[in-house]
């Protein structure tokens, strides 16, 4: 008898193992209590080798959203501008948040699947009066890595503008040096590489980003850094967190590190490689401009006008899984297979040949 499960390879939410949902489901402590205070003391160092900074490591009940909103709100003063780079769905939403909030927002804008590059940043920096400078690091819709490490040298040359990285598809799947790479604020909602329910957001925020937020008005209230880092200090969120997300990650920090960080990133990094080479090798395309490829997940172009509907369908039908058909205005000229968190070269294989076995009707 089939399972009425259909498992995710879709660039999130992706599978959950049955250790997290147990630890998910532990009985609950209140949240202002010594428990809880013992928990969250608990996974702070984790969290802090994991960004790989000595900044706090806070946790939002949230969605990645929420904290990208409280980035610009925190860090930009009255009368300065806020910078976002766009290169897909999740990026060029960015601005459209900053505008919302009544933010003077410029944009570097690019064709979906290429990425952002450093000059362009320098060039548009040099004009002058940005707080704040948002990118995201691995853009979902699109499969798209920017290049972060070259990105962060040109940031240096402006101490004055906070860099802001969404790296929600991207943290734990690639080595992200927060210190080292001078980010100020490093962001990630837990339900893609983590492997965890959506519903969590883990943060770090810099002393010198925390020093400007104290000077910024109007910073709202759900997502006042500065209340974070009070809170964070006596091991408490500002909020009611929830408890069943941090049992959960108390239990993948013990996966992750049980794996060794290098491992798990080499692990990802030979998904990442055996999904663009079946891709290839059967006449598919990759969608980002090469050199540019995520490595969480693969954005195919369509190249050879398959159906990908009636695809997934038939790997649904028969396979109980299913892949992504394309994201917004891709969809039907890509499609998304996600290789992060919990899975495996031996899940990978698995999947790339019921792909090729269902490829036909």
């Amino acid at each position: 008898m089939k399972s009425s499960h259909t498992k995710l390879f879709i660039p999130g939410p992706v599978e959950v193992s049955e250790k997290t949902f147990r630890a998910f489901c532990k009985p609950m402590v209140g949240h202002r209590g010594t428990s809880f205070q013992d928990l969250y003391a608990s996974i702070a160092p984790q969290l802090q080798q994991l960004l790989y900074t000595k900044n706090p490591v806070f946790l939002s009940t949230s969605s990645a959203w929420g904290v990208m909103e409280a980035a610009i709100r925190n860090l930009v003063r009255p009368g300065k501008k806020v910078l976002c780079c766009m290169c897909g769905a999740f990026s060029d939403k960015w601005f459209d948040v900053a505008t919302s909030n009544g933010l003077a927002a410029e944009k570097i804008q690019v064709e979906w699947g290429q990425p952002i590059l450093p000059e362009m940043i320098e060039a548009k920096l040099k004009l002058g009066g940005f707080d704040a400078f948002t990118l995201i690091h691995n853009e979902t819709s699109t499969g798209t890595m920017s290049p972060l490490a070259d990105i962060a040298k040109v940031m240096r040359s402006f101490p004055e503008t906070m860099f802001i990285v969404d790296s929600v598809s991207s943290m734990t799947g690639v080595k992200i040096e927060m210190d080292t790479l001078g980010l100020d604020v490093l962001l990630a909602g837990t339900q893609k590489a983590f492997a965890l329910p959506p519903g969590l957001t883990v943060f770090a925020v810099s002393a010198r980003a925390m020093e400007r937020a104290k000077s910024v008005p109007n910073r709202g209230y759900y997502f006042d850094f500065v209340e974070f880092l009070k809170n964070h200090e006596k091991n408490m969120t500002p909020s009611t967190p929830s408890i069943g997300h941090i049992n959960a990650l108390q239990s993948k920090l013990e996966d992750i590190f049980a794996e060794g960080l290098d491992r798990r990133f080499a692990r990802h990094m030979q998904m990442a490689q055996m999904t663009r080479k079946w891709a290839k090798d059967r006449g598919f395309e990759m969608f980002p401009k090469a050199g540019h490829e995520s490595i969480t997940l693969s954005c195919v172009a369509n190249t050879r006008k398959v159906d990908v509907a009636a695809w997934i369908k038939r790997l649904k039908d028969r396979h109980q899984c299913i892949i992504d058909g394309g994201y917004g205005k891709l969809k039907g000229n890509t499609f998304r297979i996600s290789h992060m968190g919990d899975e495996t070269p031996e899940t990978i294989t698995a999947l790339l040949g019921w792909l090729d076995e269902t490829s036909q009707g």
